[in-house]
Protein backbone atom coordinates (compact mmCIF):
# COMPACT_ATOMS: atom_id res chain seq x y z
CA UNK A 1 0.00 0.00 0.00
CA UNK A 2 2.73 2.54 0.76
CA UNK A 3 4.79 1.87 -2.21
CA UNK A 4 2.18 3.94 -3.72
CA UNK A 5 3.16 6.66 -2.08
CA UNK A 6 6.46 6.97 -4.03
CA UNK A 7 4.38 7.61 -7.09
CA UNK A 8 4.27 11.35 -5.94
CA UNK A 9 7.32 13.58 -4.34
CA UNK A 10 7.49 13.58 -0.72
CA UNK A 11 6.28 17.35 -0.74
CA UNK A 12 3.37 15.96 -2.76
CA UNK A 13 2.86 13.33 -0.27
CA UNK A 14 2.82 16.27 2.72
CA UNK A 15 0.11 18.13 0.85
CA UNK A 16 -1.62 15.10 0.26
CA UNK A 17 -1.49 13.70 4.17
CA UNK A 18 -2.56 17.60 4.88
CA UNK A 19 -6.00 16.77 2.39
CA UNK A 20 -6.76 13.28 4.38
CA UNK A 21 -6.83 14.91 7.40
CA UNK A 22 -8.82 17.59 6.46
CA UNK A 23 -11.37 15.34 5.23
CA UNK A 24 -10.86 13.17 8.52
CA UNK A 25 -11.33 16.65 10.08
CA UNK A 26 -14.70 17.37 8.28
CA UNK A 27 -13.32 19.64 5.78
CA UNK A 28 -12.35 19.38 2.35
CA UNK A 29 -10.79 15.92 1.15
CA UNK A 30 -7.91 15.42 -1.49
CA UNK A 31 -10.03 15.38 -5.24
CA UNK A 32 -9.49 12.28 -6.82
CA UNK A 33 -8.94 14.53 -9.94
CA UNK A 34 -5.70 16.03 -8.94
CA UNK A 35 -4.08 12.17 -9.00
CA UNK A 36 -6.14 10.45 -11.58
CA UNK A 37 -2.99 10.11 -13.28
CA UNK A 38 -0.69 8.54 -10.75
CA UNK A 39 -3.63 5.64 -9.44
CA UNK A 40 -6.05 4.18 -10.23
CA UNK A 41 -9.40 4.49 -8.73
CA UNK A 42 -9.18 1.76 -6.73
CA UNK A 43 -5.77 2.22 -5.76
CA UNK A 44 -6.92 5.92 -4.95
CA UNK A 45 -9.60 4.66 -2.52
CA UNK A 46 -6.95 1.61 -0.97
CA UNK A 47 -4.82 4.36 -0.26
CA UNK A 48 -7.08 6.57 0.96
CA UNK A 49 -8.48 3.93 3.31
CA UNK A 50 -5.02 3.64 4.70
CA UNK A 51 -3.97 6.56 5.30
CA UNK A 52 -7.59 7.44 7.25
CA UNK A 53 -7.24 4.58 9.00
CA UNK A 54 -3.32 5.03 9.83
CA UNK A 55 -3.86 8.88 11.13
CA UNK A 56 -6.97 7.70 13.38
CA UNK A 57 -5.31 4.27 14.91
CA UNK A 58 -2.11 6.49 15.50
CA UNK A 59 -3.88 9.31 17.16
CA UNK A 60 -6.95 6.99 18.83
CA UNK A 61 -4.39 4.75 20.70
CA UNK A 62 -1.72 7.22 20.87
CA UNK A 63 0.64 4.73 18.95
CA UNK A 64 4.48 5.62 19.28
CA UNK A 65 6.47 7.11 16.62
CA UNK A 66 8.08 3.92 15.81
CA UNK A 67 5.16 1.72 15.47
CA UNK A 68 3.84 4.38 13.09
CA UNK A 69 7.08 4.39 11.23
CA UNK A 70 6.68 0.30 11.29
CA UNK A 71 3.63 0.56 9.71
CA UNK A 72 5.22 3.27 7.20
CA UNK A 73 8.03 0.32 6.64
CA UNK A 74 7.03 -0.36 2.74
CA UNK A 75 7.26 3.19 2.02
CA UNK A 76 10.94 4.64 1.48
CA UNK A 77 12.03 6.60 4.01
CA UNK A 78 11.62 10.11 2.89
CA UNK A 79 7.64 9.48 2.73
CA UNK A 80 7.40 7.44 5.67
CA UNK A 81 8.64 10.54 7.17
CA UNK A 82 6.50 12.84 5.15
CA UNK A 83 3.25 10.91 6.78
CA UNK A 84 4.77 10.61 10.26
CA UNK A 85 5.05 14.82 10.08
CA UNK A 86 1.90 15.58 9.12
CA UNK A 87 0.81 13.17 11.58
CA UNK A 88 2.76 15.34 14.64
CA UNK A 89 1.50 18.42 13.39
CA UNK A 90 -1.96 17.46 13.35
CA UNK A 91 -2.15 15.12 15.94
CA UNK A 92 -4.36 17.66 18.12
CA UNK A 93 -6.83 18.66 15.55
CA UNK A 94 -7.37 14.68 14.77
CA UNK A 95 -7.55 13.96 18.29
CA UNK A 96 -10.41 16.48 18.62
CA UNK A 97 -11.91 15.46 15.59
CA UNK A 98 -12.18 12.10 16.90
CA UNK A 99 -13.77 13.53 20.00
CA UNK A 100 -16.27 15.21 17.79
CA UNK A 101 -17.19 12.30 16.23
CA UNK A 102 -18.02 10.42 19.47
CA UNK A 103 -19.62 12.72 20.82
CA UNK A 104 -22.10 13.53 17.75
CA UNK A 105 -22.89 9.52 18.54
CA UNK A 106 -25.93 11.16 20.28
CA UNK A 107 -27.00 14.07 22.30
CA UNK A 108 -28.69 12.17 24.86
CA UNK A 109 -26.53 12.18 28.22
CA UNK A 110 -27.51 9.93 31.30
CA UNK A 111 -27.83 12.38 34.34
CA UNK A 112 -28.70 9.87 36.82
CA UNK A 113 -30.49 6.51 37.59
CA UNK A 114 -32.39 4.51 39.76
CA UNK A 115 -33.59 0.99 40.13
CA UNK A 116 -35.90 -0.78 42.23
CA UNK A 117 -36.05 -4.97 42.40
CA UNK A 118 -39.92 -5.67 42.89
CA UNK A 119 -41.56 -9.72 43.32
CA UNK A 120 -44.76 -9.70 41.34
CA UNK A 121 -46.74 -12.23 42.86
CA UNK A 122 -49.50 -12.68 40.41
CA UNK A 123 -51.74 -11.06 37.44
CA UNK A 124 -54.96 -10.82 36.67
CA UNK A 125 -54.48 -13.94 34.44
CA UNK A 126 -52.47 -15.93 36.36
CA UNK A 127 -52.90 -16.42 40.05
CA UNK A 128 -49.47 -17.43 41.25
CA UNK A 129 -46.52 -15.49 39.07
CA UNK A 130 -43.35 -15.00 41.49
CA UNK A 131 -41.37 -13.33 38.96
CA UNK A 132 -38.77 -10.76 39.49
CA UNK A 133 -38.91 -7.25 37.90
CA UNK A 134 -36.76 -4.68 37.93
CA UNK A 135 -38.08 -1.18 38.09
CA UNK A 136 -35.38 1.15 36.42
CA UNK A 137 -35.84 5.33 36.21
CA UNK A 138 -33.10 6.76 33.94
CA UNK A 139 -33.02 10.37 34.16
CA UNK A 140 -31.24 12.02 30.56
CA UNK A 141 -31.03 15.14 29.33
CA UNK A 142 -31.57 16.19 25.84
CA UNK A 143 -30.88 19.23 24.22
CA UNK A 144 -30.38 20.88 27.57
CA UNK A 145 -33.96 19.49 28.96
CA UNK A 146 -33.98 16.71 31.80
CA UNK A 147 -36.42 13.73 31.13
CA UNK A 148 -37.27 11.09 32.85
CA UNK A 149 -37.35 7.33 31.13
CA UNK A 150 -38.82 4.61 33.30
CA UNK A 151 -39.31 1.10 32.38
CA UNK A 152 -40.14 -2.47 34.11
CA UNK A 153 -37.73 -5.58 32.95
CA UNK A 154 -38.01 -9.04 33.71
CA UNK A 155 -34.99 -11.03 34.18
CA UNK A 156 -34.74 -11.77 30.43
CA UNK A 157 -35.27 -8.10 29.13
CA UNK A 158 -32.51 -7.31 31.74
CA UNK A 159 -30.06 -9.91 30.68
CA UNK A 160 -30.43 -8.22 27.06
CA UNK A 161 -29.80 -4.53 28.85
CA UNK A 162 -26.83 -5.29 30.09
CA UNK A 163 -25.94 -6.97 27.31
CA UNK A 164 -26.12 -4.15 25.30
CA UNK A 165 -24.26 -1.72 27.76
CA UNK A 166 -21.68 -4.45 27.87
CA UNK A 167 -20.93 -4.02 23.97
CA UNK A 168 -21.32 -0.73 24.03
CA UNK A 169 -18.90 0.02 26.90
CA UNK A 170 -16.10 -1.95 24.89
CA UNK A 171 -16.80 -0.20 21.74
CA UNK A 172 -16.18 2.87 23.87
CA UNK A 173 -13.01 1.45 25.65
CA UNK A 174 -12.16 0.78 21.96
CA UNK A 175 -12.46 4.40 20.88
CA UNK A 176 -10.22 5.62 23.46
Amino acid sequence: MMERLGRISATDCVKLCHRVVDGLCGREPPCRSDYSTTWSLEEWLQLLDFLTGLFRLAVGNNVPDEEVLAKLSAADHSHAEAVLSVLRARQEEIRRALLDRTNSISSVTLQDFDWQLKLALSSDKISSLNTPLLSLCLDVRENGALRPITMELNREELSTLISSLEAANKVVLQLK
